[in-house]
């Protein structure tokens, strides 16, 4: 990814400031990315994905998730997506952090690509 520029807005929530751009191309495809600071650095991001039509963000997420597999190797994937409209996802549990590529076409959600640092998973799932 090139730069970015500035971001279109900033936030400060629970000793986290979040910064948001607006058309980021990832692999080709336009996304709305989120990206979440602490004083000690990066812990987290979001990538949303533009897509226009079904057949687009079924497209969108495969060749993310080919991109992502090539990348950090095996997922743990919950994968059924057909035409039935299903939620799917893919996460790998890295020592870096979690990366996790997942779209709910029922809902009309967007593919999203979230990564969160040790530091974040904790503070989003509890426990250690």
């Amino acid at each position: 990814m090139g730069s970015v520029g500035p971001p279109a807005s900033r936030e400060e929530v629970n000793g986290f400031v979040s910064l948001v751009w607006e058309n980021v191309e990832v692999n080709g495809y336009v996304t709305f990315m989120l990206a979440y600071f602490s004083e000690s650095g990066l812990q987290g991001g979001v990538h949303y994905f533009v897509t226009h039509s079904m057949d687009e963000t079924i497209r969108c997420y495969r060749t993310m998730q080919q991109m992502l597999l090539r990348r950090y190797g095996p997922a743990q994937v919950f994968d059924t997506i057909t035409r039935e409209l299903r939620p799917f996802a893919s996460t790998w549990n890295l020592p870096g952090g979690l990366v996790r590529l997942r779209v709910n076409t029922r809902q009309g959600d967007p593919v999203t690509l979230w990564y969160s640092s040790p530091e974040l998973t904790r503070l989003i799932l509890g426990g250690e």
